[in-house]
């Protein structure tokens, strides 16, 4: 019988998992939250990931459960584990990508390096946050935030009243400003039984708080950036007990110092590279890592690989109407799309190409995004 995974969320990431599932023998069954969503193809069930008897029950007859997205509610993820199921990641690593302010008090327990943060719990804490950093700070919903949300620069107590009000005597995180250079992302590859892969480490462009490009590898990282940065992917992997894919994202400073910046359990938007740059994607090794199974290598097929995002869509027509000129035009770039209708800033698909000097894949890459605008 084949080995059976089962996905909670119907996104574009359970969608990027099939077809590595097809070419293992997996049988891959998603739970979406509606119909129609990006992996409507292997969606075996549709209903409320935040619903324990509905999550249990279509997790009974898989062999492991795991996730496109980390808000499934703790108290379904306890559910899953008295239910005898295996939940990859658990609910005790899940619960620092699920909680930020959590995630920050873990990764000082660990030692990692980050920006100075706290718990504000009103405007005189957050006042006195803002004189010892300069006059700025980045505010932090703990909960929910991606893509940019649930994140506000601000200079003011005042700035984050309405966030204090709404949290309703519940504490926000705040961090220092960090003077960066650019951001990084490393991704590791973790096991139950404890064997790790680690990523090349990637420099991620963003615009309006939006993953826009991966860069990969991170130009003019060296030894020592690589070196760093997966020290500290793993030792976050083995310190939460993550199993499955890590991803970190990370600043690198001014003064060439690294902080680590958010975690997500998953595949994650920077490994999306992988899919024609390395010898193993990260879809193909989630599912290894998951079910437990040897960890491919994840070495670099080319010496540079770039993805683009395609953000929002086109304007005019659909997505399929413009396949045919971009594989005219190039046709070294490699086309994702995930099935979604366009909407401004969405993320819709991305384009991923491989070559031997990166000004040419960087451009071929933009250039064949472009299209679909």
């Amino acid at each position: 019988m084949a080995l059976r995974v089962g996905v909670v969320g119907g996104g574009q990431l359970a969608r990027m998992m099939i077809a590595p599932a097809v070419e293992l023998g997996v049988e891959l069954r998603v739970l979406a939250e509606a119909e129609g969503m990006a992996a409507s193809a292997a969606a075996t069930a549709v209903g409320d990931y935040r619903d324990a008897e509905t999550v249990v029950a279509f997790a009974r007859d898989v062999d492991v459960l795991t996730f496109d997205h980390e808000h499934v509610p703790q108290e379904v993820l306890a559910a899953l584990v008295d239910a005898g199921i295996p939940v990859r990641p658990g609910p005790g690593p899940l619960r620092f990508a699920q909680d930020k302010l959590a995630m920050r008090a873990r990764l000082a327990e660990l030692g990692m390096p980050q920006p100075d943060w706290a718990a504000v719990a009103g405007a005189d804490d957050l006042g006195a946050f803002l004189a010892a950093h300069g006059g700025r700070a980045v505010v932090k919903t703990p909960r929910g935030g991606y893509d940019g949300k649930g994140v506000r620069v601000v200079r003011d107590p005042d700035d984050a009243a309405d966030w204090f009000e709404a949290a309703q005597g519940a504490p926000l995180l705040v961090e220092e400003l960090v003077d960066f250079s650019r951001e990084l992302a490393q991704q590791v590859a973790r096991r139950p039984s404890g064997q790790m892969r680690a990523y090349p480490v990637v420099e991620t462009v963003q615009r309006d708080g939006v993953c826009a490009e991966v860069i990969a590898p991170a130009p003019h990282g060296g030894d020592r950036l690589s070196a760093v940065a997966a020290s500290i992917g793993t030792a976050i992997a083995e310190g939460l007990d993550v199993t499955g894919m890590l991803a970190v994202e990370m600043f690198e400073t001014t003064d060439e110092r690294l902080l680590v910046n958010e975690l997500a359990m998953r595949p994650h938007n920077s490994g999306h590279w992988s899919q024609e740059g390395a010898v193993t994607s990260q879809f193909e090794q989630h599912l290894r890592a998951v079910l437990d199974l040897p960890l491919g290598t994840a070495e670099p097929v080319a010496p540079w690989t770039v993805m683009v995002n395609i953000l929002g869509g086109p304007e005019v027509g659909d997505i399929d109407g413009r396949f045919a000129g971009v594989m005219s035009e190039h046709p070294s770039a490699k086309i994702h799309t995930y099935g979604k209708a366009s909407r401004p800033g969405r993320k819709v698909g991305h384009v991923n190409v491989s070559g031997f000097d990166l000004d040419d894949v960087a451009y071929e890459a933009r250039a064949a995004a472009s299209h679909f605008d």
